[in-house]
């Protein structure tokens, strides 16, 4: 048994809005074919027409009318932002962190590396488990760089443009 057709009324003005959007310059290419979707679908076309000509499926277009009829133009054609991961470390984790980063390192180093970090942080009991690219982007986001040793020694008794 067929599908019944797939009938959606699209108001003149967001046609229009459609057609400004397709006019207004480079877009996503997704946000270019739901554009193009639904004016065709406001031209009466049906769902497996427009699929062959936009090369869609026709549930993609059966979607897009559906998300136009529950949120309108907006919902159609962009996606909802999404949330991404969540954070490794708590803010209290990334301040002890810091803290034992402006500390000495310990005996018997030179200068705290991002695999010492990494070591001390878990040995210290500050994180249950991190990894060096945690490490990495926390120092990075500090603009700590302890690993960087200094090269220019300035003598501090004469005046530097003497």
């Amino acid at each position: 048994m067929a599908r019944p057709a797939l009938r959606i009324k699209v108001p003149v003005k967001d046609q229009q809005d459609l057609r400004n959007l397709l006019r207004g310059g480079i877009q996503q290419v997704r946000v270019t074919l739901r554009a193009l979707t639904l004016l065709r679908l406001a031209d009466g076309m049906a769902a497996p027409q427009i699929a062959s000509l936009l090369e869609l499926t026709p549930q993609s277009v059966r979607k897009i009318a559906h998300r136009y009829s529950a949120g309108g133009i907006t919902l159609a054609l962009y996606d909802r932002q999404r949330p991404g991961a969540a954070g490794l470390l708590d803010d209290q984790e990334k301040q002890r962190i810091v803290a034992m980063v402006c500390s000495p390192p310990p005996d018997g180093q030179a200068r705290w590396t991002v695999r010492l970090v990494t070591e001390q942080a878990v040995k210290r009991k500050l994180v249950p488990r991190v990894g060096r690219e945690t490490i990495r982007i926390l120092l990075q986001s500090h603009d700590l760089k302890p690993w960087r040793e200094k090269n220019v020694v300035v003598r501090r008794d004469e005046p530097a443009w003497s």
